[in-house]
């Protein structure tokens, strides 16, 4: 199963793919450092913060909302445990 953090860096490679963006390109539009995007698709990493989230969005020109609408986070189990 998917975690969040997984299902968010899995988004953000989809709209990086979309708009043959890579990590550097995604950064740049963001206004956020390069090795915030890099950590945030680093798979060892488990926490994203939802300010990210919302920078990087700003710079894809789409909101929260067009960012969460995806088949993605649809399956994503119950984070209490």
């Amino acid at each position: 199963m998917m975690s969040v953090k997984e299902a968010v860096a899995a988004r953000f490679q989809q709209l990086m793919a979309e708009r043959n963006l890579n990590a550097n390109g995604l950064a740049n539009v963001s206004g956020v450092t390069p090795s915030s995007v890099y950590s945030m698709l680093d798979p060892r990493r488990k926490e994203v913060s939802v300010n990210l989230v919302k920078k990087l969005c700003d710079g894809l020109e789409i909101s929260l909302g067009e960012f969460f609408s995806s088949d993605v986070f649809d399956g994503l189990e119950q984070e209490i445990r």
